[in-house]
């Protein structure tokens, strides 16, 4: 007597899996094509290339056009790879999970699932897309250019959103996490000298800076009216001795352009009516909140030496140039024309007299603490001068004390709009 059919092959042949049948072995072909596309695309030979690029033929233009945008087309691949595995697997548990006569146990359904993927949709696709990859990407170029051009905008979102996520996350982390490690290592090796390990504390922290905390305040640019003539300007460039020199017209929050002082060396025979006005060069504005290490990259595309620091509301806070930037790695750099000027000075081991003006960075630095010190408490500031406002509510006189933790700060000198110089206790924490 025949054996009864079995419930697999009667809801088949009733029509009720066959329709998802036929939709999972369309999706096993199609993700087939894909990792054959990729293979054949990513394997083709500079002579191949060639071939194409010469001929004007639809295929060969559309492999080139793929080819040179080879990161989105990848991205293409990528996408539309993924949603025919999601479309599978979803199939798969539709067809074996949900129906009453099913007694496959999961894990074969998620073995033979895995299987099929990595057979059909991986290996053997690759195999032979790489072993006939020219004549495989002519014949499929034409189709991946409609996908491409339709899934361009998502691709591309998606790319950018990769560079974005890895710039601000993956590099900064490894490469901070790298040279936290080079620097407990040069500390462990004798005959390291301090200098050495200084370099490697500047580098570690340069990606965590921000303009505003290596930046000259705004008091401190040496500018000039654009109405001024050539005469009041070379005094000014005698002056200040820059090479550079920001040009306002009225305030300085309303900047010009950059005089280049080389620029001036043809000129210096005319009398004050010559226009100088027409030597201006553009500035380049930065944020405040824009890390340096970013600035840094910025000063090598632009190529210039100088950036002009604005706040949110387009007016000028400081200036910040290339020398700046070098010194948060290698320290401070004097040259032959440089009036060295000491921000403070060093009575003993836990006194020491820094000028107003002195950033909190430089501070931190020249007493070597952790420049989260004063982050509850400084509020907008970010000079010395401005911290002791902070933290006294109003303009301190000559003599007053100020404690803040293990710090007490003993006002030396002081006029009637800003803290000149201050004399700083260190004690012991207990």
């Amino acid at each position: 007597m025949d054996e009864p059919p079995s419930y697999f092959s009667i809801v088949i042949f009733s029509g009720q899996l066959l329709l998802p049948l036929l939709c999972l072995a369309v999706l096993i072909f199609v993700g087939g094509l894909i990792a054959a596309t990729e293979a054949a695309f990513f394997s083709l030979e500079a002579e191949d290339v060639d071939k194409c690029r010469l001929n004007n033929r639809p295929q060969e233009k559309a492999v080139i056009l793929l080819l040179d945008n080879a990161h989105t087309f990848l991205v293409t691949l990528l996408l539309t790879n993924g949603l025919v595995r999601v479309g599978i697997v979803t199939i798969t548990t539709v067809v074996f999970w949900n129906n009453p006569g099913n007694k496959l146990p999961a894990a074969l359904v998620i073995f033979s699932t895995t299987l099929v993927l990595v057979l059909l949709c991986e290996i053997l696709p690759k195999f032979l897309g790489k072993h006939y990859n020219f004549a495989f990407a002519r014949a499929a170029a034409g189709s991946w250019k409609l996908i491409f051009q339709v899934l361009r905008p998502l691709s591309v979102t998606l790319l950018q959103l990769k560079r974005i996520w890895k710039r601000t996350l993956v590099e900064k982390k490894n490469s901070a996490e790298e040279f936290t490690q080079a620097l407990e290592l040069a500390a462990d090796i004798e005959g390291t000298s301090e200098g050495e390990k200084d370099i490697l504390r500047g580098i570690v922290n340069f990606g965590m800076l921000t303009v505003r905390q290596v930046m000259r305040a705004r008091t401190e640019i040496s500018s000039i009216n654009v109405e001024s003539d050539f005469e009041q300007l070379m005094v000014v460039v005698n002056k200040s001795g820059f090479s550079r020199i920001p040009v306002y017209r009225k305030t300085i929050d309303t900047i010009e352009g950059v005089l280049y002082i080389k620029d001036l060396l043809p000129f210096l025979d005319h009398d004050r009516s010559f226009e100088w006005q027409k030597l201006l060069r553009p500035c380049f504005f930065v944020p405040e909140a824009k890390k340096i290490d970013l600035l840094l990259k910025d000063f090598q595309e632009k190529r210039v030496h100088m950036a002009l620091v604005i706040d949110e509301y387009g007016g000028t806070t400081g200036l910040v140039t290339l020398e700046d930037l070098i010194e948060e790695i290698i320290g401070e750099i004097n040259d032959e024309f440089d009036e060295v000027d000491l921000l403070f000075r060093k009575i003993d081991n836990n006194t020491f007299v820094f000028d107003g003006k002195t950033s909190l960075h430089d501070f931190c630095k020249a007493l070597e603490i952790d420049y989260s010190t004063f982050s509850e408490v400084r509020g907008e500031s970010e000079s010395l001068g401005g911290l002791i406002l902070e933290l006294n509510n109003e303009l301190p006189k000559t003599g007053d004390q100020i404690n803040y933790e293990q710090f007490t700060f003993v006002i030396e000198a002081v006029d009637r709009k800003r803290i000149k110089r201050l004399r700083i206790k260190v004690h012991e924490q207990a």
